[in-house]
């Protein structure tokens, strides 16, 4: 039975050979045609007669200069593709096979050959590319993961300490209260990272497809602040509003509702009692602007850059009301409808997120207005 190396080598044995005969009958072929023509111009022009010892004489040295040439074109023919093609080729599968092995800093060298801008310089350029954005990839999955799993270690915690709190005999009924209270608020906590999550996995693997529809934005903004009104009657809040009336947009009304929803939501829970929030809705040109301002601590700048990422929370005292998706959620959506986030902010003054999102029809918003 053959190994697998010995049969690769009598594969190459056989490939070598099959060139050779390829160069030896195109050759042969070849170089006959242009003897034939030579020498019969060449009688035709002299008047010389050509024997039939003169053509065997001519004839073995032209097969032997045929035999010769075609051993000389496969040598370099052989050298050349392993210089040219079989080296870039081991090395590009080299690389391949790191990338499977989990290897994603590997990265393909500038490849040898004739021309700068060959065949595999083009593919080894691509495959770094490819590496780059894989290995970007992993990184987001890893942390992903790590911050999921502690994320949901936290509630899950809290609800097994006080639940076996609870299961002391003779405990008081306030602190009974006190504990299922606690057990509650994980538990709801728990529900909202698990809904949050499978939302934005649906929205970052376009799972979720917009349901385009020509609505009264102003609406929309109203009803999604009134939502929040026992909180912010709570902390005693100051609401000032200046929305411009039949704004139309062509957008999902649902997935921009999660957009309003969690700004405000952020605005009440970082403004201190008795502070002030504001809503604006104005138009520019094609676009309805939408600011959404509280009285809150503010954003130091290391922290704006990392406020749409997954999981950040860059204000840890406010920790326990969220688990750092919810603006992750709304960069999401903003990029589905095709428009566009900012945020502005001072610390110790508030913060101002400006959104930006293409009307509806002109004419539709006129027939309203009037």
């Amino acid at each position: 039975m053959m190994s697998g190396k010995g049969k690769r080598r009598l594969e190459g044995w056989l490939f070598a050979l099959r060139r050779y005969l390829a160069f030896f009958l195109l050759m042969a072929f070849v170089i006959s045609c242009c003897m034939l023509l030579f020498l019969n111009e060449l009688s035709a022009a002299t008047g010389i007669a050509l024997t039939k010892d003169k053509i065997e004489s001519a004839a073995k040295l032209t097969f032997v200069n045929i035999l010769f040439l075609s051993l000389l074109c496969t040598v370099i023919d052989g050298l050349r593709r392993k210089w040219l093609v079989e080296r870039p080729v081991r090395t590009i599968v080299r690389a391949a096979e790191q990338i499977m092995k989990g290897d994603f800093s590997v990265r393909i060298p500038p490849l040898p050959g004739i021309e700068n801008n060959s065949g595999f310089d083009v593919i080894a350029d691509y495959f770094n590319r490819m590496a780059q954005e894989l290995s970007g990839t992993e990184t987001l999955r890893t942390d992903f993961i790590a911050n999921v799993s502690h994320e949901l270690k936290t509630p899950l915690a809290v609800i097994q300490n006080y639940g076996t709190m609870l299961q002391h005999p003779g405990l008081p009924e306030e602190k009974r209260m006190e504990y299922a209270k606690a057990i509650t608020e994980a538990s709801r906590r728990l529900a909202d990272l698990i809904t949050n999550i499978l939302k934005l996995n649906k929205l970052e693997n376009q799972q979720i497809y917009p349901q385009v529809e020509t609505y009264d934005l102003g609406e929309q903004l109203c009803e999604c602040l009134l939502s929040f009104e026992e909180a912010w009657e709570k902390k005693e809040l100051q609401i000032e509003t200046d929305v411009q009336e039949a704004v139309l947009v062509d957008a999902d009304a649902q997935l921009l509702s999660l957009v309003w929803n969690n700004l405000f939501s952020n605005a009440v829970k970082f403004t201190e009692p008795h502070g002030k929030i504001s809503l604006s809705l104005r138009t520019q040109g094609k676009f309805a602007v939408i600011q959404v301002s509280d009285a809150g601590c503010g954003i130091p700048p290391e922290v704006g850059k990392h406020i749409f990422e997954k999981f950040y929370q860059g204000d840890t005292s406010h920790a326990t009301q969220g688990n750092g998706l919810g603006l992750a959620l709304v960069k999401r959506v903003i990029d589905i409808v095709g428009g566009d986030i900012s945020v502005s902010s001072q610390v110790g003054r508030g913060s101002t997120f400006t959104v930006r999102i293409r009307r509806g029809q002109d004419g539709e918003a006129e027939k309203i207005a009037g």
